[in-house]
């Protein structure tokens, strides 16, 4: 497999006392753990108070392994297999940040507390998948099909979601703070106490979307857009 290149962490590492390096399988970082004298988190996370990125690398190509520092956003990926992500779900991994799934089919697939944070998700198809309580944080949902998702509770701030359909989407008590959401369909969508504070909303489909109790403070929306919206 490809190393994941990081980019602009040196800096990063100066002003953090500890790392954390999250690499693509359980097996490999409790391998890896000890080689570098790091702490398993007991997913697929090492904690390191020091890192020498040479000794992470030797150690990676050794297992074959990809690794990246956890929330590196600018992060370079290779292309995730669906398949691979079901199956490392299933046996317990939870952390799938920075991961590139560009046009994925995970159609109802059971993915709750899934963390996709700085995924790449664009033109992928979730409809029907259960990502409640997912943390979504500035990930690229743009124009995915997202139609009946289950995004209870889901933490979807900064995400970009730019012509996305959410049509019956279940999104109550969802974040969506800061979150792009320009050009939406909404179509009978549920954000009953959603966050939408500071979201951009202009252009989105509203038409018999729940917004009870959603909190709309500072969000940028077109006023008539809200005419077909339940509130």
């Amino acid at each position: 497999m490809r190393h994941i290149n990081s980019i602009g962490w040196n800096s990063w590492l100066k002003r953090h006392k500890d790392s954390i390096l999250l690499f693509d399988s359980i097996a490999a970082a409790t391998e890896i753990a000890p080689m570098l004298n790091g702490q398993w988190d007991g997913c697929n996370g090492v904690i390191m108070a020091t890192c020498d990125e040479v000794a992470v690398d030797t150690a990676s190509k050794l297992l074959e392994s990809a690794w990246c520092y956890q929330g590196a956003s600018k992060a370079v990926l290779g292309r995730a297999a669906t398949d691979e992500i079901l199956r490392r779900y299933a046996m317990g991994e939870r952390n799938f940040i920075n991961a590139n799934l560009r046009c994925a089919v995970l159609a109802s697939a059971k993915l709750s507390e899934i963390n996709l944070s700085y995924a790449k998700l664009s033109w992928a198809d979730l409809s029907q998948a259960n990502l409640s309580k997912a943390d979504l944080t500035a990930a690229d949902l743009s124009e995915a099909n997202l139609n009946g998702a289950d995004l209870n509770k889901a933490n979807l701030m900064r995400a970009n979601l730019t012509k996305a359909d959410l049509q019956l989407a279940d999104m109550r008590g969802a974040n969506l703070s800061s979150a792009n959401l320009s050009e939406v369909n909404l179509t009978d969508a549920d954000l009953t106490g959603a966050n939408l504070s500071l979201a951009d909303l202009r252009g989105a489909n509203f038409n018999l979307c729940n917004l009870s109790g959603a909190n709309l403070t500072g969000a940028k929306l077109i006023e008539s857009d809200l005419a077909f919206a339940r509130q």
